[in-house]
């Protein structure tokens, strides 16, 4: 495919496997997962669970940004918790993130997630 081409930014956590932050495959970029990870330091958040998300929400931002895009081009959100009763607070803070029309989305729970974090979020965003 030749119209492919990996996104990289210093502004969200690097790559800590064999993927690349995301893929632009023509119009549409393809975000891997993102983990509470403060991009300068590799490390995991302080905080709670909201402080948490938050970041998540943030290092898809920058990817979203290094792609020429925006959270608003997201078309598609999966959330991945180890706990589904951080539903609410997850909604609470995604409507700090996007405005309707909100993005089409899913939310699963799991067993465990890398470094023990309790979030991780993909997506895929539609440049216009």
């Amino acid at each position: 495919m030749t119209n492919k081409s990996v996104i990289q930014t210093e502004n969200a956590p690097q790559a800590i496997g064999t993927y690349s932050q995301a893929v632009k495959a023509g119009d549409t970029v393809y975000l891997s997962g993102q983990i509470p990870l403060v991009p300068e330091t590799m490390e995991v958040v302080a905080g709670d669970f909201a402080a948490k998300t938050r970041q998540v929400f943030d290092n898809l931002k920058a990817v979203c940004e290094a792609a020429g895009g925006e959270l608003k081009d997201i078309v598609k959100l999966n959330i991945y918790m180890t706990d589904l009763a951080n539903f609410a607070t997850v909604n609470e803070i995604m409507a700090t993130y996007f405005q309707e029309p909100y993005p089409a989305r899913a939310a699963v729970g799991v067993a465990a997630l890398p470094k023990g974090v309790p979030i991780e979020m993909e997506a895929v965003m539609v440049l216009s």
